[in-house]
């Protein structure tokens, strides 16, 4: 396993769709370590293949240590329900945050590093988290869809504790 590097804003591979994985072999798994631990080694909650330089549909995702990283291979998104509006940042936009609406319930259908077909159902963070790394896969930033980004400012206060980021949710 490798860190890779992680590639940020301004970088045309971010806006790029990414090509379907045909071949689950040695390669796939080991781009798929290498993001897991890119991912640990980042804190972040999500990391998809064109943030790593690498555009195939490939996704990680943990969001609860204890349950462990979800892997998904040419992921897409089957179902939506509710939505939830609330702060999203990414590890490719180092430093900014949005106010973003996502779905507040997202089943995702994919496929494990070995090609077998699953789905996962997810709500709350792990529904944001799904939304936001299929976004990367389509070339889609979160701040396209971002009611708005925060300000330096608002970002200060935030990390200061002195502003509070009121979180809606509808769950139908």
């Amino acid at each position: 396993m490798a860190l890779r590097k992680i590639v940020t804003e301004g970088d045309d591979i971010l806006l790029k769709k990414c090509r379907p994985v045909e071949k689950f072999d040695d390669r796939l798994s080991m781009l798929i370590d290498d993001m897991i631990e890119t991912l640990h080694d980042s804190g972040g909650v999500g990391l998809a293949a064109p943030q790593v330089g690498i555009l195939r549909r490939v996704v990680v995702i943990e969001v609860d240590p204890e349950q462990g990283v979800l892997e998904l291979v040419n992921p897409e998104i089957i179902e939506t329900s509710g939505e939830q509006i609330g702060l999203e940042g990414c590890l490719s936009l180092p430093g900014q945050w949005g106010i973003t609406p996502r779905p507040f319930k997202v089943t995702a259908k994919a496929q494990d590093r070995n090609g077998k077909e699953f789905t996962v159902t997810g709500e709350h963070l792990l529904a944001r988290a799904l939304c936001h790394e299929i976004d990367h896969l389509n070339g889609v930033l979160y701040k396209t869809v971002a009611d708005r980004m925060l300000t330096k400012p608002e970002i200060e206060l935030y990390n200061n504790g002195e502003l509070e980021i009121k979180e809606k949710i509808t769950e139908e």
